[in-house]
C-alpha cells in the first residue's frame, strides 16, 4: 500500500486544511491525527511510512498551548523535538521528503524589521525552543530532502482561532478590548496549505531546495487591527474593538512584540510572496462566518 502524501497532525487546524486540500486535488492522501499516530513513538513511525510509502510527509503534528509549555516543557518537547526527529529519521530511511511546519516564536521577537529564513533564531519561550529543536533536527538528519516551514497568526475554518473567536464576540460584547502591541502577519490556513503543497510538488521535482521558509501572508497588523478587520467584514463599527496592552493580560509565555517574518526564499523555488492578509481574509470570511454559524446552531440544539 503506497500513498503520496502522508500528513501528521490532520486533527489541527492547518493539518485538516491540507488534508481537505489534497483530497479535493484527488491526490492520493493518508492524513492522520494523534489518535492513529504519536510522532513521537519511533517504532510507529516506521511502521507507518513503512507500509505507506509516501512521497512527501507533512508534519503539522504540535504542541501549540504557547501558555501551557511554561510548565510542561519536557513534555511539548517530545511532541515538538522529539517527534520531528523522529519523522525526519524514517524520512531518511525511506528517501522521503518532510515538510516541517513551525513557528515565528523561535525568534525573540523583539525586532522591528522582518526576520530572515537564515536570522539566528533565539527564543524566549518554551514553545519557542521546543519548535527550534524540532527544526534542528529535521535541518540535522535530511540536509538535501528536509524543508522547515514557518508560520505565525493561523486563522481558518477547520478549527479555533482568534478570526473565529472575534465573530462570536462581536455578537456577544458591546465594547472589546485587544491588545495593539504585538505585530505580526495573519495567516490563512487556506494560502499556507497550498504553499505546502506546492513546495511539496516543487520538492519531488527537486527544484524546491532544500532548508527554511517563511509561509505567512504579507504585510503585518496588530491583533487589535485584525479585530477591527473582523467587525468590519462583519458590518459592525470597528470602534468597538478598543486598544489593550499585552502586560495586562498577564500570561505565563511572553509574547512577540515583532513576529514579523520575511519571505526572501520564495524566489528560489519561483513562487511570489503570498498575498496580503486583507485580501487572504476577505476570501476566507465567508467559510469563516458559516463554520460559526454551524458551531452556533449546533450548541443550540
Amino acid at each position: 500500500m503506497t500513498c503520496e502524501w502522508f500528513v501528521t497532525g490532520a486533527d489541527g487546524m492547518l493539518g485538516r486544511e491540507l488534508a481537505f486540500r489534497l483530497k479535493a486535488r484527488e491526490v492520493d492522501t493518508v492524513a492522520v491525527g494523534h489518535r492513529r499516530l504519536d510522532i513521537t513513538d519511533g517504532d510507529a513511525v516506521h511502521a507507518a511510512l513503512n507500509q505507506y510509502r509516501p512521497a512527501v510527509v507533512a508534519n503539522c503534528a504540535a504542541w501549540t498551548d504557547v501558555d501551557a509549555a511554561e510548565s510542561h516543557e519536557a513534555e511539548a518537547l517530545a511532541v515538538n523535538g522529539h517527534g520531528p526527529a523522529r519523522l525526519a529519521e524514517s524520512c531518511r530511511a525511506h528517501g522521503t521528503v518532510l515538510l516541517h511546519v513551525s513557528t515565528d516564536y523561535v525568534f525573540p521577537g523583539d525586532g522591528d524589521t522582518p526576520y530572515k529564513e537564515t536570522d539566528t533564531p533565539a527564543p524566549r519561550t518554551a514553545y519557542g525552543r521546543t519548535k527550534l529543536a524540532g527544526e534542528r533536527a529535521v535541518l540535522a538528519t535530511l540536509p538535501d530532502t528536509g524543508h522547515v516551514i514557518r508560520t505565525a497568526w493561523l486563522y481558518g475554518a477547520r478549527g479555533n482561532n482568534f478570526v473565529r473567536s472575534m465573530i462570536r464576540m462581536e455578537a456577544a460584547q458591546d465594547v472589546l478590548h485587544v491588545v495593539d502591541d504585538q505585530h505580526g502577519q495573519p495567516s490563512w490556513t487556506g494560502d499556507v496549505a497550498d504553499r505546502l503543497l506546492l513546495v511539496g510538488d516543487a520538492a519531488r521535482a527537486g527544484t524546491a531546495p532544500p532548508g527554511v521558509y517563511h509561509a505567512t501572508n504579507s504585510g503585518q497588523a496588530t491583533w487589535n487591527r485584525l479585530a477591527c478587520e473582523v467587525f468590519r467584514l462583519l458590518g459592525a463599527d470597528p470602534e468597538r474593538v478598543r486598544p489593550a496592552s499585552s502586560a495586562a493580560l498577564r500570561r505565563p509565555a511572553i509574547r512577540p512584540a515583532y513576529s514579523v517574518l520575511g519571505h526572501g526564499r520564495w524566489p528560489d523555488v519561483g513562487l511570489p510572496t503570498l498575498r496580503h492578509w486583507c485580501y487572504a481574509l476577505v476570501e476566507a470570511f465567508p467559510e469563516l462566518r458559516a463554520a460559526e454559524r454551524r458551531r452556533w446552531a449546533r450548541h443550540a440544539a
